[in-house]
């Protein structure tokens, strides 16, 4: 009954590290952007602790901070840089579709357009 008891409460635990560990975003991601016609690449460095994301972003324009959560599948980051001397901000939304791979949409606020964002995790 005691090794019942310890393995039925034991697998769930084990089960949400597990679940945890798979979910996580930190370390290098190439970034492929597509906003109102223009392609771009950068590559994105993740540190996630809990649910809080922050890193850089690094593209040939320089490198920027990101701040953003995760949410079980849900992945939101915000990025706020300068672009001809006005003020940036590119907010990231997306949706994990496995350990290395998550898309979705970025808003660029200051100009009211959005596009789409493919994230792959660097080998």
């Amino acid at each position: 009954m005691k090794s019942l008891l310890s393995t039925v409460l034991f697998v769930p635990l084990a089960a949400a590290g597990l679940a945890a560990d798979t979910a996580s975003l930190s370390g290098n991601w190439q970034v492929h952007n597509s906003i109102a016609g223009n392609e771009s690449d950068q590559t994105c460095t993740f540190t996630q602790k809990d649910a809080e994301l922050t890193g850089t972003c690094k593209s040939e324009i320089g490198t920027v901070n990101l701040n953003g959560k995760v949410d079980g599948k849900k992945v939101s980051w915000v990025i706020k840089t300068e672009y001809n001397g006005g003020p940036l901000t590119l907010t990231y939304n997306g949706m994990l579709d496995a350990a290395d791979k998550f898309n979705g949409t970025v808003n660029v606020e200051e100009y009211s357009v959005e596009g789409d964002f493919t994230a792959t995790r660097a080998k």
